[in-house]
């Protein structure tokens, strides 16, 4: 075989090579974004009772998981279809901080309640819409959200002022 050939055969094998790796890698980068999609299923969630006392003395017990990780903030309600009107999801911060949230991938409407650290109620963003990517927020920092059903805190006489009653949540006066 003459030389010419043989340089030119081994440039195209090192042009396929390098084609059949650059597409292995986009494979494997397609792929990733379904091994991030992960949907750890809700009963692994810690779970607890919490209370909320309204203005008017009543108390309104609700069962909830805990997002107690990044992860599990990340994953929030996503991709749940239908709750128990007395259960929730309740996000708790190492600290009182500015706070914004969305709907992204969570197919029912939500109440979010935004609370400081005794867990009084600062803001309600009621039935929040499904699927949104609109950043939703309250006007101040806070420690904690608990996510309702959306038009829960209606229903139930639930307003800005009363209080979240749960153990992680310092006793009001």
């Amino acid at each position: 075989m003459q030389p010419a050939v043989m340089r030119m055969e081994a440039a195209v094998q090192r042009y396929s090579i390098a084609w059949t790796g650059f597409w292995m890698l986009a494979v494997l980068a397609a792929a990733a974004p379904a091994r991030a999609q992960y949907v750890e299923p809700l009963s692994a969630f810690p779970q607890s009772v919490l209370a909320i006392r309204t203005a008017d003395g009543k108390v309104i017990n609700f069962k909830v998981w805990t997002a107690d990780t990044p992860r599990r903030e990340e994953q929030g309600l996503m991709f749940v279809r239908e709750m128990d009107e007395h259960a929730g999801m309740l996000f708790l911060f190492p600290e009182t901080k500015r706070v914004t949230m969305w709907m992204k991938n969570t197919y029912i409407s939500l109440d979010l309640l935004f609370m400081n650290r005794q867990g009084k109620i600062d803001y309600i963003a009621a039935r929040a819409t499904p699927l949104s990517e609109a950043i939703i927020g309250p006007p101040g920092p806070e420690f904690a959200v608990l996510e309702l059903n959306g038009g829960a805190a209606a229903r139930l006489g639930i307003a800005v002022g009363d209080f979240v009653l749960h153990q992680s949540f310092k006793r009001p006066n």
